[in-house]
C-alpha cells in the first residue's frame, strides 16, 4: 500500500458523491480536438478567469504517466509576463484507486528547458520527439509520484504547447502559469486535493522556487507544503559574463541567448544591438528552428566562439536589473525547500548552486541540500528521485524538518 493510502481512506459513500462530482466536471469542460490542432485556441474564447479550463482530451505521448489510472491533455487560462489573459496547455495524471479523504494530495511540476518552439512542449513529446532523452527522464521520475498516490499537474508554460512567446527564465510568468494549472485540474477532477508541493528541474527548478514564494498569495485557497529544485538555474549575470570572456564553443551560450531575447522581449529598454554584434543577431532565428538539442548540437551556434558574438562594450544595464529580479535566491518561502545538484553538471555548475542555497539560506528559508556525487545536469532527477520523493513525502506527513543552513554541503568540487 502506498504512502498515501496509508494516511486515508475513503467510505463508500463519500466515493459515490465523489465519483458523481467527477462525472459533473469533466463533462463541463469540452473535450478538445485530437492532433495538434489541441494547441490552437478557439478564435472567440469565451470569457473566464485565470485557472479555469478551455477544454480537455485523454493525453498521448511521452507525459502519459504509465501508473496513473487518467492522463489528461488541457488547455487553460492564465496570466503573461506582463499579466495579460493568455492561453497554457500542461498535463493532469490521478492514480488509480480511491483518492484518501481530502483528495489526492498534488506535485506541481515545473519542467526545465527545451527550446523556445511550441513543438518542444513535454506534453507534445512523443518517442520520437526532438527532447525525448529528457521528457523520458521527466516521465519516469513523475511516475513514481503517481505510484505513491500523488496526483500530478505540468505546465508547458506560456508559448511552449500553444504557439507565441516564451518568457524563458522569467520567475513570475513561469509561476502563474504553474499555479493557474491547479485550479484548472481541480475543476476538471475534483478528487484532486488542495494540498501540493511543487518540484522543478533546471529552468523548471528556477519556476519551482518562484511557484514555491507566489503560491500561497496567488493561490489561497491551496495549501503549499514544500518544494524541490532539482540543479536550479540561477546567477544569472555571471553566466552572461562568462560566456562574454569566453574563447571557445560554450554549452552555456544558446541558453544565455535564450534569455537575452526572453527579457528584451518583455522589457523593450533591453537593446540587443548594443549587446550582441550583427552577425549573432542575424542568427538568432536559428534559435527557434525545432528545440533545444538542436541549438546545441547543429548549425551557427554549436560552433560559434562565444565571445565573438558580443559587442566591445555591451549595454547591459536594463538587461542586469531584468536579471536579477529573476534571480531565486531573493526570494522568501514560507515552507522547506529542497535543492538537489550533480556535482558533475555542466549546464547548471556546482558552484552556482553552492551560491544559490546560501543566498536562500540568508534569506531565513528553511533549505535541505543533497548533493549527488558524479551526477549530471539530468543525472540529479535519477540519482536525487528517492530522497525527493521521502522528503515530500515527510513534508505530506507533517513531520518537522531540519534547517541544513548551518552546515551546507558543497558541490563543486574543491
Amino acid at each position: 500500500m502506498s504512502f498515501i493510502h496509508q494516511l486515508a481512506k475513503v467510505s463508500a459513500c463519500s466515493l459515490t458523491l465523489m465519483l458523481s462530482a467527477v462525472s459533473a466536471a469533466s463533462a463541463a469542460v469540452p473535450e478538445g480536438p485530437a492532433g495538434d490542432a489541441f494547441y490552437a485556441p478557439p478564435s472567440a474564447l469565451p470569457a473566464g478567469k485565470r485557472g479555469s479550463p478551455v477544454y480537455a482530451r485523454a493525453l498521448d505521448g511521452t507525459m502519459r504517466l504509465p501508473s496513473a489510472g487518467k492522463n489528461t491533455l488541457l488547455l487553460y487560462r492564465s496570466l503573461d509576463d506582463k499579466g495579460r489573459p493568455v492561453v497554457v496547455s500542461g498535463t493532469v495524471s490521478i492514480p488509480e484507486g480511491k483518492a484518501p479523504a481530502g483528495g489526492w494530495p498534488v506535485i506541481n511540476w515545473t519542467h526545465g528547458t527545451t527550446g523556445l518552439n511550441e513543438i518542444c512542449a513535454p506534453s507534445r513529446d512523443t518517442d520520437k520527439g526532438p527532447e525525448h532523452p529528457y521528457i523520458e527522464v521527466i516521465s519516469n521520475l513523475l511516475d513514481n509520484f503517481v505510484k505513491q498516490g500523488y496526483a500530478v499537474v505540468a505546465t508547458d508554460y506560456q508559448g511552449l504547447g500553444v504557439a507565441g512567446f516564451h518568457p524563458f527564465l522569467q520567475g513570475v510568468p513561469n509561476a502563474h502559469n504553474a499555479l493557474d494549472i491547479m485550479r484548472a485540474a481541480r475543476a476538471l477532477e475534483p478528487q484532486i486535493g488542495k494540498r501540493y508541493a511543487v518540484v522543478g528541474h533546471s529552468q523548471g527548478g528556477q519556476a519551482d522556487l518562484f511557484t514555491a514564494a507566489k503560491g500561497p498569495s496567488y493561490l489561497p485557497e491551496f495549501k503549499l507544503v514544500g518544494n524541490v529544485a532539482f540543479a536550479p538555474g540561477s546567477q544569472i549575470a555571471k553566466r552572461l559574463e562568462s560566456v562574454m570572456t569566453s574563447d571557445k564553443t560554450e554549452l552555456s551560450l544558446p541558453y544565455v541567448l535564450y534569455v537575452l531575447q526572453s527579457y528584451a522581449k518583455t522589457d523593450p529598454s533591453i537593446d540587443l544591438s548594443r549587446i550582441l554584434t550583427p552577425q549573432a543577431i542575424a542568427h538568432l532565428p536559428d534559435l527557434h528552428e525545432q528545440c533545444m538539442t538542436h541549438a546545441l548540437s547543429t548549425g551557427y551556434w554549436a560552433s560559434a566562439i562565444a565571445k565573438d558574438q558580443f559587442v566591445a562594450k555591451p549595454d547591459l544595464k536594463n538587461f542586469l536589473k531584468m536579471g536579477a529580479k529573476n534571480e531565486p535566491g531573493t526570494l522568501k518561502i514560507s515552507v522547506p525547500t529542497l535543492v538537489v545538484q550533480g556535482s558533475a553538471d555542466v549546464t547548471v555548475f556546482p558552484a552556482t548552486t553552492d551560491a544559490l542555497t546560501r543566498q536562500l539560506c540568508a534569506k531565513g528559508n528553511v533549505l535541505s541540500y543533497k548533493v549527488f556525487a558524479e551526477a549530471d545536469h539530468q543525472g540529479s532527477m535519477v540519482s536525487g528521485q528517492t530522497a525527493a520523493l521521502e522528503w515530500v513525502n515527510a513534508r505530506f506527513a507533517g513531520k518537522p524538518t531540519a534547517n541544513e543552513c548551518s552546515a551546507l554541503p558543497a558541490a563543486a568540487k574543491r
